[in-house]
């Protein structure tokens, strides 16, 4: 096994149990909560998979970018939340429920909506995309639906044991998620550079802070629910990005590059507005 092969499974892994631990603290009616109701469902797809698309459309027709680029940015504009997205919603003071409920329902309907969004997208921007409904499924299957459901049973069979592991799984896909992640942006800084100085960063620090702005708004009365919403628009699935990028420029590295570079504008993108968050929701929970 070469070293790249042993980054992307220590990333595999990380992944995994990350969600794994999320499950682990879950219930089965954390995932029925955002389905029970219609109308905070409706608002959240709206703005996971029709403002973020026709606003990548719009950053493509006001930027001179980069070929490669644009697909990264159609790309994350139709791919579901990241599996490791519970974590930033929970220091946004996010409810659980609504955050899984949504984490899931949203890797679910990924696996037709994917799909049917490229047909349209590569239309706008004139440009073949390539990725199989399967590929889509499979990453779906793969990086949430799994863990997340074996954690959820795992709890079901053992809770006293699920409480116990839940916080050293955790631990244990931080450490691993962290190295991958050092690993692979050290490899691809040449790629990152070039991207730097020809509009790409302005577009993307616009898409991010038009997600949160867009989901903080449609994200209903609750402030901790359009907490979520807001972090889940601007914070796309990177695994699910990088396989249309990849399957669209197999041999070229500016389209994984500027997958990469949207979650670290992405990150500090949201970093102020999580502390806000944090910070109200803490405020709010002192003066009850």
């Amino acid at each position: 096994m070469d070293p790249k092969q042993i980054v992307v499974l220590a990333l595999q892994a990380s992944i995994f149990l990350t969600v794994f631990s999320f499950g682990l603290r879950a219930r089965w009616t954390d995932i029925l909560t955002i389905v029970r109701q219609p109308g905070k469902l409706v608002r959240s797809l709206v703005s996971l998979f029709v403002v973020m698309p026709l606003v990548a459309v719009f950053l493509d027709k006001t930027f001179d970018l980069r070929q490669p680029v644009k697909i990264a940015l159609a790309a994350l504009a139709i791919s579901p939340i990241p599996p490791i997205f519970p974590i930033q919603a929970g220091k946004a003071g996010g409810p659980r429920a609504f955050t899984l409920g949504l984490l899931e329902t949203a890797a679910l309907l990924s696996i037709v909506v994917v799909p049917l969004a490229l047909e349209l997208l590569q239309r706008a921007f004139d440009q073949p995309l390539a990725i199989t409904p399967w590929a889509v499924a499979r990453l779906a299957l793969i990086t949430v639906l799994v863990p997340i459901l074996a954690g959820m049973t795992f709890r079901s069979m053992a809770p006293a044991v699920a409480d116990r592991i839940a916080r050293p799984v955790m631990i244990v896909a931080a450490v691993l998620l962290g190295a991958g992640s050092l690993v692979i942006l050290f490899v691809s800084m040449p790629a990152i550079k070039r991207l730097i100085g020809d509009g790409t960063l302005l577009a993307m620090a616009a898409f991010a802070a038009v997600g949160l702005v867009t989901g903080h708004l449609l994200g209903g009365p609750d402030p901790h629910e359009r907490a979520v919403l807001a972090l889940s628009s601007a914070c796309r699935h990177p695994g699910i990005a990088l396989a249309i990028a990849t399957a669209n420029y197999p041999a070229e590295q500016l389209a994984p590059a500027a997958v990469l570079l949207y979650v670290l504008i992405a990150a500090a993108i949201c970093f102020p507005y999580v502390t806000w968050q944090h910070r109200r929701a803490t405020a709010m929970a002192s003066a009850n």
